[in-house]
């Protein structure tokens, strides 16, 4: 039977199986299995087992990367369209089977070495420590290290090494290869650029979907996620709006009247978010999201949402029974008190809007009541639990800052950390919107549960939180804030001399390996604790953050920020910039290194490459005021072809620079 290679790219994008796809019985079950969640039968099938074979070598495995091992081929594909399928499908359930895993919950048993064919004379090298410590070490990007306790690292390097091979017919690959980027900058330490072309690949392709509405809107509103995790704002924005004119989403931020505590006798005008979604043929009905509502069996499908239990505000606002849209307005019919159940696609989007909303405008109580109204448009009615997660999760930053709803704010996030390793929905139901939402991992949403406790001052909590993650920077500050730094510094000190083990892997891996051998990391990791050390000690820190660069072997970003640093601070121009140059050279999208450069540079007086510097700083951040008055004040002092130009120092142009 001839292979329908669009119906199975167009159901695995979907996440939606129908039986309209025609192929070989072997490799639609496979597709089918991955759209319904089961991953282990895939990853553990004979097809699977094929790809995934290891090929021996006389080279030592030790200093091999792992895309030598693989030829990525199987005798059960037998044209080229089925080959390029079957990969295709392998790297979509890996990628599922690691957000799955270090995302969304619950937890999958499923380890590297199951999913592996590995003759005999590797059984012993080949492990699952081997594999995963390979990737950790892989897996860094541009300086940045990778999160070292992330869990199955092995099923996200392995899904890019997949997406890797060339694809003449699977044209989706390129959408594929974007999402495992985005995944892949949640890893690292700091976003980093991905490859130039895979954006504009993306753009290019999906031209060709414009007829599929929803998946049109899917692959803008991915988009500009990815320039939202890059702080590419202004493109953020206008992808969004994009992506909801593909959706058809109809809405509008207006003004009814209401009532917003329990003591007022007269309604006011409250902000409130009008919407609405297009006729799908799939619409469900709604579970219908209320404080007051009782525990049923609907609801214990999606992530439990805290009363506020306060004795003056209501739980939601009450709007009268009134059209407040204006007149002309398509919402005009729309009462704001009962307005319909949007689709999960269309409550992504404006949680997405609801992102940049934060970014682009200033840090004040405006900000949060614009928010507002689109969180709780998307509260009122749950249809999808990591939707519903993600709004529960952002209604809890929006709360912090609030005396009467900050005690919620913190229990609500830490309800939805004890949520993940939880089985009360589906897989399925969990991964569905999974790359349209800006939805944190597990580590981050921990590490922002230990940051609001260090932030109401319990730094005790954090501190625990801190350590459990292993995030030793973020221990570091809790120690000083304890006023103990010196148990700080000793922590470094022992993980980077073997005294201190961070995790039962790495401890079984020392005690395989010799149990008098001192336990080793990657040179990424490395480097970033000894870049650390250096700034709990500043009389050695130039030694430490020239250990740090010299153990990445030229490749750590966070050391020759540091050694920049270090070096302008002292006055040494010439070697902050020297510096600088390699730190942005290595990871050019952080604005902060670029400011320095150019103060550097200005001290200097070398006005080209200040002009230089803090045009970067503008493009990145075309909001940022301080860079844009600095690149006016260096223009006033260059002439024609970047000369110097001599100006009276008044001190209204005076160039803004750190101390």
């Amino acid at each position: 039977m001839a292979l329908d290679i669009q119906a199975l790219e167009k159901n695995l994008l979907n996440c939606k199986w129908t039986d309209d796809v025609q192929g070989p019985a072997w490799l639609t079950v496979l597709g089918k299995n991955v759209v319904e969640g089961a991953f282990r039968e895939v990853l553990t099938s004979a097809a699977a087992r094929e790809l995934f074979a290891v090929r021996q070598s006389n080279a030592d495995l030790a200093e091999q990367t792992l895309d030598v091992l693989f030829q990525f081929t199987s005798p059960s594909a037998q044209t080229a369209g089925e080959l390029e399928c079957l990969r295709l499908v392998l790297a979509v359930v890996l990628l599922h089977a690691f957000l799955q895993v270090n995302w969304t919950g619950p937890n999958l048993e499923l380890k590297p070495v199951d999913i592996l064919s590995v003759p005999d004379d590797y059984k012993d090298i080949i492990t699952d420590e081997f594999l995963n410590s390979k990737s950790i070490a892989e897996l860094a990007y541009g300086g940045e290290p990778a999160y070292h306790l992330v869990e199955a690292p092995f099923f996200l390097r392995l899904s890019r090494l997949l997406l890797d091979q060339p694809f003449e017919r699977c044209t989706s690959a390129i959408w594929w290869k974007a999402r495992v980027w985005a995944v892949h900058e949640h890893v690292i330490d700091e976003p980093v650029a991905p490859p130039e072309d895979l954006i504009s690949y993306l753009q290019s392709w999906s031209k060709n979907i414009t007829s599929e509405t929803d998946l049109t809107g899917r692959v803008l509103l991915e988009e500009g996620l990815f320039h939202h995790l890059l702080e590419q704002d202004r493109q953020a924005a206008e992808l969004f709006v994009r992506a909801a004119r593909a959706t058809q989403l109809k809405f509008e931020l207006t003004g009814a009247l209401g009532k917003r505590t329990k003591f007022q006798q007269n309604d006011v005008t409250q902000l409130v978010l009008l919407a609405e979604s297009r006729r799908r043929d799939t619409d469900l009905a709604p579970v219908e999201v209320t404080p007051s509502t009782s525990v049923t069996e609907e609801r214990k499908a999606l992530p439990e949402t805290l009363k506020l239990n306060d004795d003056t505000l209501l739980e939601r606002t009450q709007f009268i029974s009134s059209n407040p849209a204006a007149p002309g307005s398509l919402l005009a019919h729309l009462d704001p008190s009962s307005q319909p159940p949007l689709d999960p696609l269309d409550q992504c989007i404006l949680l997405a809007m609801c992102l940049n909303i934060k970014n682009m405008s200033p840090a004040h109580g405006l900000t949060s009541e614009q928010m507002a109204p689109y969180v709780d448009r998307v509260i009122a009615h749950a249809r999808n639990w990591s939707v519903h997660t993600m709004a529960l999760l952002l209604r809890s930053r929006l709360e912090a800052n609030r005396t009467r709803t900050v005690e919620r704010s913190t229990l609500q996030l830490q309800a939805l950390v004890d949520q993940m390793p939880t089985a009360d929905s589906t897989v399925t139901e969990r991964l569905a919107y999974i790359h349209d939402l800006a939805l944190p991992s597990k580590w981050e949403l921990q590490r922002e549960l230990a940051q609001r406790y260090f932030a109401l001052g319990v730094v005790r909590s954090a501190l625990e939180i801190f350590e459990r993650l292993e995030m030793w920077e973020d221990v570091v500050k809790c120690w000083q804030s304890l006023e103990k730094p010196d148990k700080g510094i000793a922590v470094v000190r022992d993980l980077l001399e073997g005294r201190k083990a961070e995790t039962d892997v790495v401890i079984a891996r020392g005690k395989a390996a010799s149990e008098g051998r001192r336990q080793t990391m990657d040179a990424a990791h490395e480097a970033k604790l000894w870049a650390i050390l250096g700034d709990l000690e500043p009389q050695n820190a130039l030694e430490h953050y020239s250990k740090a660069w010299e153990v990445s072997g030229g490749m750590s970003g966070r050391a020759m920020r540091s050694l920049g640093g270090y070096h302008f601070a002292r006055g040494d121009y010439q070697n902050a910039i020297a510096c600088l140059r390699k730190a942005v050279a290595i990871n050019p999208l952080l604005t902060r290194s670029w400011f320095i450069l150019g103060c550097a540079y200005v001290r200097a007086e070398e006005w080209q490459g200040a002009k230089e510097a803090f045009t970067r700083c503008v493009s990145i951040d075309d909001e940022d005021a301080e860079s844009w008055n600095n690149l006016a004040s260096v223009f006033l002092r260059m002439g024609e072809a970047g000369q110097k130009v001599e100006v009276e120092n008044d001190g209204d142009d005076e160039v803004r620079c750190l101390s």
